[in-house]
Protein backbone atom coordinates (compact mmCIF):
# COMPACT_ATOMS: atom_id res chain seq x y z
CA UNK A 1 0.00 0.00 0.00
CA UNK A 2 2.61 3.02 1.28
CA UNK A 3 5.54 2.75 -1.01
CA UNK A 4 7.68 5.80 0.93
CA UNK A 5 7.02 9.36 1.69
CA UNK A 6 6.46 11.69 -0.99
CA UNK A 7 6.37 15.15 0.43
CA UNK A 8 5.65 16.92 3.12
CA UNK A 9 3.90 20.49 2.98
CA UNK A 10 4.74 23.71 4.53
CA UNK A 11 2.79 26.94 4.20
CA UNK A 12 5.18 29.67 3.29
CA UNK A 13 4.56 33.44 4.76
CA UNK A 14 7.40 35.05 2.41
CA UNK A 15 8.03 32.23 -0.57
CA UNK A 16 11.25 33.80 -1.63
CA UNK A 17 12.93 33.42 1.78
CA UNK A 18 11.56 30.11 1.76
CA UNK A 19 13.27 29.34 -1.42
CA UNK A 20 16.38 30.86 -0.10
CA UNK A 21 16.70 28.94 3.20
CA UNK A 22 15.64 25.27 1.33
CA UNK A 23 17.68 26.00 -2.02
CA UNK A 24 20.29 28.09 -1.52
CA UNK A 25 21.24 27.21 2.17
CA UNK A 26 20.17 23.64 2.56
CA UNK A 27 20.70 22.69 -0.61
CA UNK A 28 17.49 21.40 -2.28
CA UNK A 29 16.81 21.40 -5.56
CA UNK A 30 13.78 23.40 -7.09
CA UNK A 31 11.69 21.01 -9.55
CA UNK A 32 8.65 22.39 -10.81
CA UNK A 33 5.50 24.98 -9.66
CA UNK A 34 2.17 24.25 -10.09
CA UNK A 35 -0.62 27.15 -10.69
CA UNK A 36 -4.03 26.97 -9.35
CA UNK A 37 -7.05 26.71 -11.91
CA UNK A 38 -6.86 30.35 -12.56
CA UNK A 39 -3.02 30.85 -13.27
CA UNK A 40 -1.98 32.26 -10.08
CA UNK A 41 0.92 30.60 -8.20
CA UNK A 42 0.50 27.75 -6.17
CA UNK A 43 2.85 25.34 -4.98
CA UNK A 44 6.54 25.47 -5.68
CA UNK A 45 8.10 21.99 -4.98
CA UNK A 46 11.54 21.09 -4.10
CA UNK A 47 13.28 17.63 -4.74
CA UNK A 48 15.02 16.09 -1.33
CA UNK A 49 15.46 12.53 -3.41
CA UNK A 50 13.97 10.40 -5.58
CA UNK A 51 10.42 11.00 -5.64
CA UNK A 52 10.56 13.13 -2.58
CA UNK A 53 9.99 16.28 -2.29
CA UNK A 54 8.74 19.62 0.15
CA UNK A 55 5.85 21.28 -1.00
CA UNK A 56 5.77 24.98 -0.45
CA UNK A 57 2.35 26.63 -0.50
CA UNK A 58 2.01 30.28 -1.27
CA UNK A 59 0.54 31.75 2.00
CA UNK A 60 -3.23 31.75 2.18
CA UNK A 61 -3.95 29.85 -0.96
CA UNK A 62 -4.65 26.79 1.03
CA UNK A 63 -7.93 25.96 2.68
CA UNK A 64 -6.67 25.41 5.79
CA UNK A 65 -4.08 28.72 5.82
CA UNK A 66 -8.04 30.68 4.92
CA UNK A 67 -9.59 28.69 7.93
CA UNK A 68 -6.86 28.80 10.82
CA UNK A 69 -4.30 31.83 9.47
CA UNK A 70 -1.45 29.48 10.55
CA UNK A 71 1.79 29.58 8.64
CA UNK A 72 4.00 26.37 8.65
CA UNK A 73 2.89 22.61 8.71
CA UNK A 74 -0.04 21.79 6.33
CA UNK A 75 0.30 18.07 5.71
CA UNK A 76 2.25 14.73 4.77
CA UNK A 77 1.41 13.09 1.77
CA UNK A 78 2.21 9.06 1.44
CA UNK A 79 2.82 7.42 -2.04
CA UNK A 80 0.81 4.58 -2.79
CA UNK A 81 0.42 2.07 -5.70
CA UNK A 82 -3.59 2.11 -5.88
CA UNK A 83 -5.34 5.07 -4.55
CA UNK A 84 -8.66 2.85 -4.49
CA UNK A 85 -7.70 -0.06 -2.73
CA UNK A 86 -6.19 2.52 -0.13
CA UNK A 87 -9.10 4.33 -0.23
CA UNK A 88 -11.45 0.69 0.40
CA UNK A 89 -8.56 -0.24 2.94
CA UNK A 90 -9.36 2.95 4.72
CA UNK A 91 -13.02 2.58 4.71
CA UNK A 92 -12.58 -1.39 5.58
CA UNK A 93 -10.61 0.16 8.76
CA UNK A 94 -13.64 2.44 9.79
CA UNK A 95 -11.26 5.63 9.04
CA UNK A 96 -13.53 8.15 6.90
CA UNK A 97 -12.20 9.94 4.07
CA UNK A 98 -11.85 13.41 4.17
CA UNK A 99 -11.63 13.75 0.39
CA UNK A 100 -13.01 11.05 -1.94
CA UNK A 101 -10.22 9.51 -4.27
CA UNK A 102 -9.76 12.17 -7.00
CA UNK A 103 -7.53 13.42 -9.59
CA UNK A 104 -5.36 16.53 -8.43
CA UNK A 105 -4.07 19.24 -10.63
CA UNK A 106 -0.88 17.66 -11.22
CA UNK A 107 -2.35 14.57 -12.72
CA UNK A 108 -1.85 12.57 -9.83
CA UNK A 109 -4.81 10.73 -8.28
CA UNK A 110 -5.03 11.20 -4.37
CA UNK A 111 -7.85 10.65 -1.59
CA UNK A 112 -7.49 12.66 2.00
CA UNK A 113 -8.02 11.38 6.27
CA UNK A 114 -7.11 12.77 9.27
CA UNK A 115 -4.93 10.91 11.79
CA UNK A 116 -6.41 10.77 15.52
CA UNK A 117 -4.95 14.48 16.35
CA UNK A 118 -6.67 16.07 13.39
CA UNK A 119 -3.44 16.39 11.16
CA UNK A 120 -4.00 16.33 7.51
CA UNK A 121 -2.74 13.41 5.69
CA UNK A 122 -2.86 12.73 1.34
CA UNK A 123 -2.33 9.64 -0.21
CA UNK A 124 -1.48 10.26 -3.55
CA UNK A 125 -0.74 7.57 -6.63
CA UNK A 126 1.26 9.10 -8.99
CA UNK A 127 0.19 9.87 -13.12
CA UNK A 128 3.06 8.61 -15.27
CA UNK A 129 2.79 12.16 -17.10
CA UNK A 130 2.97 14.51 -13.29
CA UNK A 131 5.31 16.73 -13.00
CA UNK A 132 6.54 14.67 -9.66
CA UNK A 133 7.74 11.72 -12.17
CA UNK A 134 9.15 13.88 -14.90
CA UNK A 135 11.39 15.40 -12.38
CA UNK A 136 13.06 12.34 -12.08
CA UNK A 137 15.09 12.71 -15.26
CA UNK A 138 15.75 16.25 -14.06
CA UNK A 139 17.53 15.61 -10.87
CA UNK A 140 20.93 15.21 -10.20
CA UNK A 141 22.55 15.66 -6.97
CA UNK A 142 25.90 17.69 -6.87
Amino acid sequence: MIQRIGHTAFVTSDMERSLHFYCDLLGLTKAFEIHDEVGNPWIVYLQVSDFQFVELFYGGTTPVMRESGQIGYDHMCFEVDDILATAEHLRACGIALDVQPKQGLDLNYQCWVRDPDGNRIEFMQLHPDSPHVKAQSRFRRV
